[in-house]
């Protein structure tokens, strides 16, 4: 089988391709990446020369390209996105080009070659926010209601891809999943960016009381479920995935200042971002009665693997720190 990924040499895609590659010996994969500032070759060191492996850097803007590479492909894993939401604040056309634009330059491909099943990964943001003293969580059949530049865009490639089963009969199937964690993730997001502070005796900046509310999901089950969607997954369906694991964001950042053995003086409250949203929780019982998924990893066990891999490999984010990421 041949597969063409798109995004893969950001954090949950090289992370898909790792997986993949381990655990379907026989299966071809292309990676198509632009390398923005997201996207990190270093990802794919172990694999560069794999026999099975082959990147592509090229825009999934780029029609042509996105046609010449479909030749032969019988699956789509579709991972390229803007994903930061403070960035989408200050400038968000770039996330309408990639997320929406991008994606409906995809599908038109797969139309044109037939291709036997698109797989679009999505986020829970889309949904909205939930109330902190709620005990609801967000579920397939929730009211979209983004709130953000990214999550807007990102609602919009939903419907797109939807729209494309629905009037062309193409064989999609979508997830949307919370917050990622693990190696590899670009050291400005959240954990990431606490621990690589942490490791030069730097604070961590606390947007706000502290409170809002992350459900999170340790990037080797997301791959787990993605796999287990490709193969047993009802075409035009969605299925949300999570870590049953929500966590307050100071409650996150206790935990961190824990493993690595600092104290709460390293904490800094700053002012809230614009229309932050309260919390985010992921009803996982679609994908785990139909397709028997549940996270492998304990979010404690998985946040001290990741701390240890940040810790472990400062070679990977130094040089990603030192080149601009925001302090």
């Amino acid at each position: 089988m041949k597969i063409l990924i798109t995004g893969g040499a950001g954090f949950i895609g090289s992370n898909f391709i790792h997986y993949w590659l381990r655990n379907h010996p026989d299966d071809k994969i292309i990676n198509l990446d632009k390398l923005t500032y997201a996207g990190n070759l270093d990802n794919l060191r172990d694999v560069q020369n794999h026999p099975k492996y082959r990147f592509v850097r090229g825009d999934i803007c780029d029609g042509d390209l996105v046609n010449e590479l479909m030749s032969g492909v019988d699956i789509v894993v579709h991972f390229a996105a803007e994903s930061h939401v403070d960035r989408s604040i200050t400038g968000p056309q770039i996330f309408v080009q990639t997320n929406v634009v991008g994606t409906q330059i995809l599908l038109d491909a797969v139309v044109r070659h037939r291709i036997k099943r698109f797989h679009h990964i999505s986020t829970d943001e889309v949904y909205g926010s939930l109330e902190l003293d709620s005990s609801e969580r967000f579920h397939e059949a929730r009211k979209y209601d983004p709130h953000s530049p990214y999550s807007a865009s990102k609602a919009g490639a939903d419907h797109l891809v939807l729209a494309y089963h629905y009037t062309y009969k193409l064989p999609v199937t979508i997830s949307n999943c919370s917050n990622n964690f693990g190696p590899y993730q670009y050291p400005e997001k959240l954990i990431p960016f606490f621990v690589t502070n942490l490791i030069d005796n730097r604070k961590v900046p606390v947007y706000g009381d502290g409170l809002y509310v992350r459900d999170w999901l340790y990037v080797e089950d997301h791959c787990r479920a993605i796999d287990l969607i490709l193969s047993e997954g009802k075409l035009g369906e969605t299925y949300c995935i999570g870590g049953n694991a929500e966590i307050a964001n100071i409650e996150l950042t206790r935990k961190i200042l824990k493993i690595m053995g600092k104290g709460e003086e390293f904490i800094a409250y700053v002012a809230d971002r614009p229309g932050h949203d309260r919390r985010y929780a992921i009803d996982a019982s679609k994908i785990e009665d139909e397709l028997g998924w549940k996270p492998m990893h304990s979010f404690d066990e998985a946040l001290q693997k990741t701390v240890a891999w940040y810790q472990e490999n400062e070679w990977w984010w130094r040089k990603l720190r030192e080149r601009g990421v925001e302090q």
